[in-house]
C-alpha cells in the first residue's frame, strides 16, 4: 500500500466516524441555520465574480471535476457568473494536467442581466463559456443544450436555478440523461428542506416544495436511469447546501 493509499484509507475511516457523531451533525446544522440568516453564501467570489456558494461545496466540486474530467459542464442558473468562472477555471487546470483540451461550460438563465453578461464575457476565461438566456426547462433551450452535449466523452450537470419542486424535477428529467456514466448531476439547495421556514418567506419554495423533494421523487421514478445520491460527499462536508444532492450516474 502506498503512502497516499494509506492516507486515503485513514481519511475514509475518519469520515465514517464523523458520520456517527450526532453532536457534530447537530452543531453543523445549527451553524448553517445561523449563517444562512446572515446571507453567508453571498460573501465569496471566484476570480473576481460573486459565486454564491458555500466554500465547502466549491471544494467538493473541485474534487468532482478533477476526478470526472468533463469536456462539458452544464449549469442552470447564472446570477453573477461566479460558478461559470469557477467551472471554466477548473476545466482549464484539468487541460494543463492531461485532461481534455477545449473543455467548456454552458450556462442557462431565464434572465441574464446586462452587467453580469458583460463582466462574464470580459473575463479572461470567457473563451470556455457560453450562455443561453431562457428557461432551463424550455424545450428549445433543452434541445440546444442536448445538441451541445452530443458526442461529448464526459458531461457534468449542475442545477441551481429555481429551487421549487416542479421546476427542479423538470430539470432532472431534461438534463440527467445528458450526464455520462461515472459523472454527476449536482442539485444545489436541497438544504431548503432542512432550514427554518422563515428564511424563505419571500421565495416560491420552502419545506415540502424544494430541490430535495424533487430529488427524492426523481430517484424513485428514475426515468430508467441509474443514479444514486453519493452520501460520501455530504457526509464529509457536514456543512453543505446540497445534502443528498450529489447524484452520481452509475449506469446507462
Amino acid at each position: 500500500m502506498s503512502e497516499y493509499q494509506a492516507f486515503a484509507r485513514d481519511r475514509q475511516s475518519e469520515i465514517e466516524r464523523m458520520s456517527h457523531d450526532a453532536d457534530l451533525r447537530r452543531l453543523s446544522r445549527a451553524w448553517m441555520d445561523r449563517a444562512q440568516g446572515a446571507r453567508y453564501p453571498y460573501h465569496f467570489e471566484w476570480l473576481g465574480r460573486p459565486i454564491i456558494q458555500y466554500p465547502q461545496d466549491i471544494v467538493a466540486m473541485q474534487e468532482i471535476i478533477w476526478t470526472v474530467k468533463p469536456d462539458l459542464i452544464i449549469e442552470t442558473g447564472i446570477a453573477h457568473g461566479g460558478s461559470l468562472i469557477f467551472s471554466a477555471s477548473m476545466l482549464a487546470l484539468n487541460g494543463l494536467c492531461g485532461g481534455p483540451q477545449g473543455a467548456e461550460v454552458i450556462g442557462v438563465d431565464i434572465d441574464i442581466r446586462a452587467h453580469n453578461r458583460s463582466a462574464i464575457e470580459a473575463h479572461p476565461l470567457a473563451s470556455r463559456i457560453s450562455m443561453i438566456e431562457g428557461s432551463s426547462t424550455d424545450a428549445d433551450v433543452v434541445a440546444r443544450i442536448r445538441a451541445k452535449a452530443e458526442g461529448k466523452r464526459s458531461v457534468l450537470v449542475q442545477l441551481d436555478s429555481n429551487h421549487a419542486h416542479d421546476h427542479v424535477l423538470a430539470e432532472l428529467h431534461a438534463y440527467a440523461p445528458m450526464v455520462s456514466v461515472g459523472s454527476y448531476c449536482v442539485v444545489f439547495d436541497t438544504v431548503v428542506e432542512d432550514l427554518p421556514e422563515e428564511i424563505f418567506v419571500d421565495r416560491p419554495w420552502g419545506r415540502g416544495n424544494n430541490a430535495k423533494t424533487a430529488v427524492a421523487e426523481f430517484l424513485r421514478s428514475g426515468d430508467g436511469l441509474k443514479f444514486e445520491s453519493d452520501a460520501t460527499v455530504h457526509t464529509k462536508l457536514m456543512v453543505t447546501v446540497a445534502p443528498d444532492g450529489y447524484l452520481k450516474r452509475m449506469a446507462t
